[in-house]
């Protein structure tokens, strides 16, 4: 497919704050199913976030034609999308799956429905952050380039799109690596790969008119029945409070006396 006409989606996800680091104190459902989302401020995820961003630089690079946003949930991703578009998104995908079924969907189904889209949608580079701040799986972009059977290029830090090959250069644990992918492929950005730009007042409002088409699951031919059964969701146990010693010898008695040595 020549580069002009190349078409390349983005997933978003919505997240909870409550379940990231940087929020509120954390309530257990009283039925330990999950945690308690009512009234929890949603927004989208920090490296989808990115990922997105980096999708409008290559539309503004002119190395691809069109921008497509899709996220998978209730009614309310909309506005994850729809943030998606204010930063410069064409177009947006809502994948419409019922509250209570979106409670356990897993990365797993919704690889199966960004593959479905893929192939549908005739796209050859995918982009999704690497993970999601409130589950924090890190599964969803090794997945959907598995059910496609594309190279994948995980924790980008940098991507340059050269023709039909994307070299993508990612953080690993000894510094970094890079690989060059032959398209169509899956990429999930990290943190470093770019600072998102804030959607401006006019793109907000430009966005409201963008046209964001619903499908459901069915329609893509994925079954969400889950394969993963949460047990049980505990609250970590209650924290001591510390004990202050005076000398070297009173700890070790403390230590001594608590079993520890």
């Amino acid at each position: 497919m020549p580069w002009w006409r190349r078409k390349q989606p983005v997933a978003v996800s919505r997240v909870s704050k409550t379940k990231s680091p940087f929020s509120e104190t954390v309530r257990v459902k009283p039925d330990k199913t999950g945690v308690v989302t009512d009234g929890v401020k949603h927004s989208m995820n920090p490296f989808c976030e990115i990922a997105v961003e980096e999708a409008v630089r290559l539309k503004e690079k002119k190395l691809v034609s069109e921008v497509v946003a899709v996220s998978c949930g209730p009614q309310q991703c909309q506005e994850t999308i729809r943030t998606a578009l204010a930063m410069g998104a064409d177009r947006g995908l809502h994948v419409e799956v019922p509250a209570k079924e979106y409670e356990s969907l897993s990365p797993f189904q919704v690889s199966k429905i960004l593959a479905a889209l893929a192939k549908k949608e005739g796209i050859n580079l995918l982009l999704l952050g690497k993970q999601a701040i409130d589950d924090d799986c890190n599964q969803t972009g090794q997945m959907t380039a598995a059910f496609l059977d594309w190279p994948q290029g995980t924790f980008a830090s940098q991507v340059t799109l050269d023709g039909d090959w994307l070299k993508v250069e990612r953080e690993v644990d000894g510094g970094l690596e890079t690989v060059r992918l032959k398209l169509p492929a899956v990429v999930t950005a990290d943190l470093r790969l770019n600072e998102p730009r804030y959607a401006t007042l006019p793109n907000i409002m430009k966005a409201k008119k963008k046209k964001i088409e619903v499908v459901k699951p069915s329609d893509l031919g994925v079954e969400l029945t889950p394969r993963v059964k949460i047990v049980s969701v505990e609250d970590p146990p209650q924290r001591q409070a510390g004990v202050k010693v005076e000398t070297v010898e009173d700890l070790v008695a403390k230590l001594k006396e608590s079993g520890r040595i």
